[in-house]
């Protein structure tokens, strides 16, 4: 199996895709919108990527946050809140705040498992900041780490509940960035000690099952490379001070945060203690390129893989999605 998380182009698995695939065998896949179109399309695509694979729980991943990030939209599938909507809530009722996006999220979770994803990108632990670049924003859950955590804890236990594995982001924390990394480097320049406010959320749920890097540089920690590609940030901070010892994926390799060719971007990442690489765009050449550059997926990476799609190997839960929805609203009339 290869470190690689890989997309695809358009709404179908093409020949030359497929062939790839078997060749490669990555260790999961991405969707995006331009793969997705209803639902018979998006549960075929599914299959066949499950076929592919050989592996009935292969990870397919999707960001669908709610709000401005979502690869599912209406009319197909109804729209969900962005994470503020909760933190807004947790001002007037901290509990319902807490119950309505436990309830939100498992209704993520089965819509997404209807269709035959089970990994979703989500939740965010990164602690708003004011003044910082938007790209975090609403998409927040909050600027208070305990909230961010609490809020956090809840997606994932959510989202598990509905039968699909969640991906904390972006670890060692994104929300002071003043700058957008899917178009440059951001640097945060702050020192270690107000740093802690940003991994407070992640060593709290640092038994999660997935994370996700941030390609964002550090000073205080290395002051030469973005997170994603430090094994001093990777090693000191993600697995030694917040203590992850989950499965870890790079943020896409094709935001211009990196530079770089995409095979040394790849290994990179691996090489600064990744377990999976991850390449969204779906391009053939640049994959090709990536799954050059690295090697098999580490026997770690597999212990990790294994035990992170194990999490939702349990029975479902019975409420449906409309009573999951409802609940979900009445308590958020309350903000």
């Amino acid at each position: 199996m290869t470190p690689l998380i890989l997309g695809l182009a358009g709404p179908d698995l093409t020949a030359t895709e497929k062939a790839f695939f078997d060749d490669v065998r990555p260790a999961g896949f991405i969707l995006f919108k331009r793969n997705v179109v209803d639902r018979g399309q998006l549960l075929a695509l599914t299959d066949a990527l499950r076929d592919v694979a050989g592996r009935d729980d292969v990870p397919i991943l999707i960001d669908q946050e709610g709000g401005r990030v979502a690869r599912m939209q209406p009319p197909e599938w109804p729209a969900f809140p962005a994470g503020g909507a909760f933190d807004a809530l947790y001002d007037v009722a901290p509990m319902s705040a807490i119950e309505a996006v436990r309830a939100n999220s498992q209704a993520l979770g089965a819509m997404l498992r209807e269709v035959g994803i089970n990994v979703d990108c989500l939740p965010l632990l990164d602690v708003r900041q004011p003044g910082a670049h938007d790209i975090i924003g609403d998409r927040a859950l909050g600027s208070e780490p305990l909230r961010v955590a609490a809020l956090g804890r809840a997606t994932i236990e959510g989202l598990r509940a509905g039968g699909v594995v969640g991906v904390v982001k972006h670890v060692p924390g994104h929300g002071r960035a003043m700058a957008d990394s899917h178009v440059e480097l951001p640097l945060v320049d702050a020192d270690a000690a107000t740093l802690e406010t940003d991994l407070a959320p992640f060593i709290r749920l640092a038994d999660a099952p997935m994370a996700m890097t941030a390609h964002v540089v550090y000073p205080a920690w290395d002051a030469d490379a973005c997170a994603s590609l430090s094994p001093k940030v990777i090693g000191e901070i993600i697995r030694g001070r917040i203590g992850f010892d989950g499965l870890l994926m790079s943020d896409d390799l094709g935001m211009h945060a990196l530079k770089g060719d995409f095979g040394e971007r790849a290994a990179g990442v691996i090489a600064a203690g990744c377990d999976v690489a991850l390449h969204c765009s779906g391009d053939m050449s640049e994959m090709q390129a990536c799954a050059a550059a690295v090697g098999p997926l580490s026997a770690d990476g597999h212990r990790r893989l294994d035990a992170a799609m194990a999490t939702i190997a349990g029975d479902a839960d019975t409420q449906t999605f409309a009573e999951l929805v409802g609940k979900r609203d009445a308590l958020l009339a309350y903000a």
